[in-house]
């Protein structure tokens, strides 16, 4: 054994003074705490310094099972906890965020989510909304994608009624076993700009940032792959936000703080806003619909429609631990909710490796950006 492995199993037990273990041989370190800080006590602190408008934890929270309150973590608090160590949240590490079979140095749908909660509570803080709801939407909001990224709802579209859509997916099936509080499953419902609008601050404040986050973090993800340059950005972006992410951000989650505060609407001022647009417009025209971006998308749809397809043929291939679909699924026939359920949930390296393994699907013919070890 080593002196460095010795010296840690040392710690196994750590180190007692005065009847109070500590992890450090020196903690020196002193707190003025009577009593902890129970629940209560934080609800009745947003009670006290919460904006009027902004979503207030109470209890055990809005539930559609019947909870015992947490002594000590708010509803939104408990949420948030939820999503953190679930295996959805988890297995976005591993989906894509832009680029597909991500490097070391790009997004995923994992560190997309925690940029946005960044964006997302910092605007939530600058107006007085509630930053943990914040927080538990942003976290959540995108577990419902499949391997793919948005690839994945093209691919899922003629297996489930009225189309798959990741936000309420991720709310109505992929998060449905947490049982969250109705605030936050309709924040990560409805954050996408095509859907009904949230019904709370929390929920419209996760909305902008989302947009707000992948538009600058896309941008620099493709500045940083070479398939565009810090010259090609627009002049309407670059003279009102800037050409880095931090210069964007700052305009965006500024321009979000002042406009909210002073109109009392969550929303961007039509001067910042139209470089926002612009930023997203110059992303889809150069990034997600550039030839080699719409080729691996198809390619994609082909995978996942394939493997969901041998899936159907082949139901005793998905592991039977997968709960019943949700109400407004339950017309469906089960074999092709078990497949659906089962392919939306696998990262895109497990989702490439099975269809290779169960339809021979030919990884090499993939366009680059997908392939295998790409």
């Amino acid at each position: 054994m080593t002196e460095r492995a010795q010296l840690w199993a040392s710690t196994m037990k750590g180190h007692e003074d005065r009847g109070v273990v500590t992890a450090h041989t020196n903690s020196r370190t002193h707190i003025r705490c009577p009593q902890p800080i129970m629940r209560q006590d934080r609800e009745r602190i947003e009670q006290e310094t919460l904006a009027l408008g902004a979503t207030l934890a109470q209890g055990s929270g809005n539930r559609a099972v019947l909870e015992q309150p947490d002594p000590y973590r708010t509803c939104f608090e408990r949420d948030r906890d939820r999503i953190v160590h679930s295996s959805a949240f988890r297995r976005l590490a591993g989906k894509t965020q832009v680029v597909v079979y991500p490097k070391d140095h790009q997004r995923t749908r994992l560190t997309h989510a925690l940029e946005v909660a960044q964006v997302a509570t910092a605007i939530a803080r600058g107006i007085g909304a509630n930053t943990t709801l914040t927080d538990a939407i942003a976290l959540g909001h995108d577990c419902g994608h499949g391997p793919g990224g948005h690839a994945s709802e093209d691919a899922f579209d003629p297996y489930i009624p009225g189309g798959y859509e990741h936000g309420p997916w991720g709310a109505d099936v992929v998060l449905r076993h947490l049982n969250l509080c109705s605030e936050t499953l309709d924040g990560i419902r409805r954050h996408s700009w095509s859907q009904p609008a949230p019904a709370t601050i929390e929920g419209e404040i996760v909305s902008w940032a989302d947009r707000i986050a992948y538009c600058a973090h896309d941008l620099e993800d493709a500045l940083y792959a070479g398939i565009v340059t810090s010259t090609e950005i627009p002049d309407t972006v670059v003279q009102v936000a800037g050409g880095k992410r931090s210069q964007q951000l700052r305009a965006f989650i500024g321009s979000m703080i002042e406009t909210t505060c002073r109109e009392g609407t969550v929303g961007m001022d039509p001067t910042t806003s139209t470089a926002l647009a612009a930023l997203r417009q110059f992303n889809y025209e150069r990034i997600y619909m550039r030839d080699e971006s719409v080729a691996q998308a198809e390619a994609v749809i082909d995978i996942l429609r394939a493997l969901v397809d041998h899936l159907i043929s082949h139901p005793d291939l998905v592991p039977d631990d997968w709960q019943s679909p949700p109400e407004i699924l339950d017309n469906l026939d089960e074999r092709v909710w078990r497949a659906v359920a089962y392919v939306a949930g696998m990262t895109d390296r497990f989702a490439f490796e099975q269809a290779e393994a169960l339809v021979g699907y030919d990884l090499t013919k993939i366009p680059p950006g997908i392939g295998r070890g790409l």
